[in-house]
């Protein structure tokens, strides 16, 4: 019988910065505005962080019935160790869907953007083909572009749209920090797979670039989060240069990454890089308040 540790092992709480931060960026740039609104903001979050653990259920369930789980480096996963049925875990990530379906739901009624139900369908679509599907996206290596796209872009431009009405250049180059960031833990993620993925014939970003191109891919994405920021900041107000405050965590896994570290010691650089995006969605929307 599955415990609830084994649960919440599955849903991975140390990817949910990917959830928060987006939120946090979008919810800062939309107070800088005028247009910070909590209930569209925590509305956000529910979507947000539902989207997050279903995709991990359903990378889980996916993974697991394909059997490219059966040698894994990382935590434990579900369906993989025979610690859950498939169908159960599948489940799980649907009914979380779900919820995210329906706080969705709530802002397009609260909103009155209508399209945005358009945007929220691919989203959910976009979390169950990473590696669901007969031809999963996420191993033809185009998972870091739909990370990209739907917890960057989407996520942080959404949610100040949710709350502002409108889209100002400072959310996109705010998304593109959190975006890259989110990217940079698909890479460091990959790079950890990378034996393991390239003997499966898993074909993801990393297995295409190679290791030293995956390690210089990863430290690429760092940098021009760091740029981003520096955007923002001369957009908004020099305060949200705070979120370069995310430097001092990535620069520790740049040099654990370029030093060619493998394996299970990649492990604390996807938790280190997870905290490095919080903190640069914290300094940001820290530096949105105090300008406004």
């Amino acid at each position: 019988m599955t415990t609830v540790a084994q649960w919440v092992e599955g849903a991975r709480p140390r990817t949910l910065p990917a959830a928060f931060s987006p939120v946090i960026a979008g919810t800062g740039i939309a107070f800088a505005v005028g247009g910070f609104d909590p209930l569209a903001a925590a509305l956000a979050l529910v979507v947000s962080v539902a989207l997050q653990i279903g995709v991990n259920y359903a990378n889980d369930y996916s993974d697991g019935v394909r059997g490219t789980d059966d040698e894994r480096v990382g935590p434990m996963r579900l369906v993989g160790s025979g610690a859950a049925r498939p169908a159960t875990v599948k489940a799980a990530a649907f009914g979380c869907f779900g919820v995210a379906a329906l706080a969705g739901l709530a802002l397009v009624v609260l909103t009155a953007m209508w399209w945005l139900l358009a945007v929220g369908a691919l989203s959910i679509l976009a979390a169950w083909f990473y590696t669901g599907g007969k031809n999963p996206y996420g191993y033809l290596g185009l998972g870091e572009l739909f990370v990209f796209v739907f917890f960057g872009l989407v996520a942080v431009c959404g949610t100040t749209l949710v709350q502002a009405g409108f889209v100002p250049w400072s959310a996109v180059a705010a998304a593109v920090a959190i975006g890259a960031l989110a990217c940079a833990i698909l890479v460091a993620n990959n790079l950890r797979d990378l034996a393991g993925d390239t003997a499966v014939g898993k074909r993801t970003l990393a297995t295409r670039l190679g290791d030293r191109g995956t390690r210089w891919c990863y430290v690429g994405l760092c940098v021009a989060a760091a740029v981003a920021v520096v955007v923002v900041a001369w957009l908004v107000s020099w305060w949200c240069l705070l979120g370069l405050l995310f430097v001092v965590a990535a620069a520790l896994t740049c040099r654990i990454v370029l030093s060619g570290a493998g394996g299970a010691d990649l492990i604390r650089v996807l938790k280190v890089i997870g905290i490095a995006e919080l903190l640069c969605a914290v300094g940001l929307a820290a530096g949105c308040l105090v300008a406004g």
